[in-house]
């Protein structure tokens, strides 16, 4: 394992396992949108998206990129470290309700190194899977996946609203837009849990959604993309009674939904849909996939 040559002040938290003074680390009120890795092994350990200001001093977040980060309790705390090196990073705290997801990981700035979104190389694939509320839920899950955003695609009208689409007229599917590491999660990985999510065999249908905007439909950004899906299509065939209906075609244009749509299950995970629907889907996929 390679490990950067560490600094002493470096050294007095990552080694000896000291804290940075409240307010004077480097992440503090930092919000740019990137990833954070461990600052001697490199190894990813948190996401932008799951940064929010708890106004302690310290760089917080709710989540962990999954796996990526080792709990230590010591009778009075929880320390973690980096799970590849073993890099001291902070301590985490649960209970305090500043985010649904009821976590803080409070983050040591000199323990992490920033890199920006645009240094990442991510690549993007949109997906149709039923309704996408269901479909953000599953993949906000995932490792090496950087964003999922909900809206529409594969239509014709521009600038899309959810009433249209909901009409049937516009042509579009409730999709997610991923921006994903391919070092992370391999594409393959993504498929996977794309046919496992939903039926493939039901043209426009979803369990009691129905209509063309729940259809199954894979939009490709790039030929590698399409000639896998195509494969992994004729591969799983077998697996099911019936013919696989969903669509593989080109990405030309997606529409972000509208905000009420982000985070759905998130922020709505007390709704009925959110708890007959969603809940259960996402305990399935769980015990399907071992990176959870």
């Amino acid at each position: 394992m390679r490990m950067k040559r560490l600094t002493r002040e470096e050294e007095d938290v990552i080694v000896r396992k000291g804290t940075e003074h409240p307010f004077t680390g480097e992440y503090d009120k930092f919000f740019k949108d990137g990833m954070f890795v461990c600052r001697r092994c490199n190894a990813p350990l948190y996401l932008s998206r799951d940064k929010f200001d708890a106004h302690c001093g310290w760089p917080s977040f709710d989540q962990e990129i999954h796996g990526r980060v080792k709990r230590l309790p010591d009778g009075m705390r929880t320390e973690i470290q980096c799970a590849k090196c073993g890099a001291h990073l902070g301590h985490v705290f649960e209970g305090e309700n500043w985010t649904r997801k009821n976590t803080r990981h409070c983050i040591n700035s000199i323990s992490m190194r920033f890199i920006p979104k645009e240094k990442l190389k991510l690549e993007t694939v949109v997906l149709g899977a039923g309704c996408f509320w269901c479909s953000e839920a599953v993949f906000l899950m995932v490792p090496g996946i950087f964003s999922v955003i909900p809206g529409y695609a594969g239509g014709t009208v521009e600038n899309p609203n959810y009433k249209q689409v909901s009409e049937g007229t516009t042509g579009h599917s409730e999709v997610v837009k991923l921006e994903y590491d391919s070092k992370e999660i391999a594409f393959r990985g993504i498929l996977e849990l794309f046919f496992a999510m939903h039926d493939p065999t039901t043209p426009n249908k979803q369990g009691h959604d129905e209509g063309s905007q729940y259809r199954s439909i894979i939009l490709y950004s790039s030929m590698k993309q399409k000639k896998e899906a195509e494969k992994f299509l004729e591969k799983i065939q077998d697996e099911f009674a019936a013919p696989i209906v969903t669509e593989i075609k080109k990405l030309e244009k997606f529409y972000p939904a509208e905000k009420y749509h982000q985070h759905y299950y998130e922020n709505n995970q007390n709704q009925p849909y959110c708890r007959m629907i969603i809940s259960p889907k996402l305990d399935k996929i769980k015990k399907l996939f071992k990176f959870f």
